[in-house]
């Protein structure tokens, strides 16, 4: 069996770009509430791993579960989906 097959991937957005071969995506999903079902938005920022340092601010990127890289940082950036829109 494979691997590759069992690893989770996310889509969001990237919030910061500060560091170096990292970026913070923030990760929302709708989730429907049990008793009320009013529709909630719960976020999760993650620490992704991007090695050409091609992700920007604003950018749309999915993102893939790894090994622990470094303390906090446990994904790597796989795909840009969307540039951010300049103004």
């Amino acid at each position: 069996m494979s691997e590759a097959a069992n690893k989770r991937q996310l889509t969001g957005r990237v919030v910061s770009d500060k560091m170096n071969k990292t970026v913070t995506v923030l990760v929302e999903r709708r989730v429907k509430h049990r008793l009320y079902g009013k529709f909630i938005t719960h976020s999760s920022k993650h620490h992704a791993h991007d090695e050409a340092n091609e992700c920007k601010e604003g950018d749309l990127v999915m993102i893939e579960e790894c090994r622990p890289i470094a303390k906090t940082k446990a994904w790597r950036v796989i795909k840009l989906v969307e540039k951010a829109k300049t103004v």
